[in-house]
């Protein structure tokens, strides 16, 4: 079972905090990147993984989705989600994605946003994820990059030189890290990139983009404070199909 640490109430009331939260995908500043990755939706179902606050999923109802269904296991967060949301067609359920069972051949498009890297059972999601999509389905997701989830204690350092680097301990060495943010005790799971691709590939995906984020000069230019994000990418942003 993933860790729920999103009811912890010290970690929510700080989660709440971020622009991501306060601002939803206008917010979070790798969105214009992830949304070029996403296919046309009119008419279709769509599955959010992770859903959160329900951001996405209100965006995919503007978007012209017929059905949208946003799964967390955050009782906290999906109370939030549906206190914002004013739509039958979007569905809200509490779920543990490390043991998630979906309809096979029912969405277009699987999505999630920076929860994989929360899961022990991930090959065993990609299975659902797959069943799940019709033939030419999508599936679409960002997770923290494996640059950001292998340090064990991550930090900043400087350089004699003054330059900030970012310390990469233990990469080939996958499995747990416990991180202090918000809250003590935040379990992730370390992954190698090659890691995620490659049990997609098992799954059966046809991998049809990758992005190592990092911001752009007019991003930097109106929110200085992203320039740290230029020196290691945080997350990853991927995209793949089901064969038609």
């Amino acid at each position: 079972m993933a860790q729920n640490i999103y009811d912890d109430q010290q970690f929510f009331e700080g989660y709440s905090q971020l622009n991501r939260s306060v601002h939803g995908l206008d917010g979070a500043p790798e969105w214009p990147a992830l949304e070029a990755m996403l296919p046309e939706v009119r008419g279709t179902k769509v599955v959010d993984l992770g859903c959160g606050y329900g951001w996405f999923c209100r965006h995919m109802r503007e978007q012209g989705a017929a059905q949208i269904l946003g799964l967390d296991i955050s009782a906290k967060m999906l109370e939030k989600a549906r206190s914002m949301t004013a739509d039958d067609n979007i569905e809200y359920r509490r779920e543990d994605l490390d043991n998630l069972t979906l309809p096979a051949e029912t969405y277009s498009l699987a999505y999630s946003s920076l929860a994989l890297h929360y899961l022990q059972n991930l090959s065993g999601l990609f299975d659902q994820v797959y069943q799940s999509l019709v033939p030419g389905g999508h599936f679409v997701f960002s997770a923290e990059h494996p640059i950001f989830t292998a340090p064990a204690q991550p930090c900043w350092l400087t350089t004699t030189s003054g330059q900030k680097t970012w310390p990469v301990d233990g990469y080939q060495r996958e499995g747990e890290r416990v991180t202090h943010w918000f809250a003590e005790g935040v379990i992730k799971q370390h992954r190698k990139l090659a890691t995620y691709i490659n049990l997609l590939i098992k799954s059966g995906f046809i991998i049809t983009q990758v992005d190592e984020w990092g911001p752009s000069a007019e991003q930097l230019a109106s929110m200085p404070a992203l320039q740290e994000e230029t020196e290691r990418p945080m997350m990853f942003l991927l995209a793949t199909q089901k064969p038609r």
